[in-house]
């Protein structure tokens, strides 16, 4: 099977890890939520690796830089989703911290692409 570039990108594979995380927990949150706070971390959160794979397909290093400032933008959003959700209960202290690691080692990651990427 072909794998695309972006496959093998270490931020993107933990940004998908990420994405896959925050859907399975979001399920459980209230019904009323599903269109505020349900659909506003998934969009966030989604937001990361698309903005990646976006990037990632652009030719010049300002577009490809971009899009990966999005997605540190929607990675900083989701930080606050994040935070919101565990004030709300919707989701325990072991999955506040399961989330708020991982969401961490994504920005850690993305940061250091991104300087890679601009040298």
């Amino acid at each position: 099977m072909y794998k695309a570039g972006y496959k093998n990108l270490n931020v993107w594979i933990k940004a998908d890890e990420l994405v896959l995380l925050v859907y399975s927990l979001t399920k459980k949150f209230p019904k009323e939520e599903l269109f505020g706070l349900v659909s506003q971390i998934r969009r966030c959160a989604i937001s990361v690796p698309v903005n990646l794979v976006e990037g990632y397909g652009r030719r010049t290093q300002k577009d490809k830089s971009q899009f990966y400032y999005i997605a540190r933008g929607s990675l900083n959003e989701l930080e606050y989703y994040i935070d919101l959700a565990f004030k709300f209960k919707y989701i325990n202290k072991d999955e506040y911290e399961k989330l708020f690691s991982l969401r961490n080692d994504v920005g850690r990651l993305l940061n250091g692409f991104i300087n890679t990427v601009e040298k």
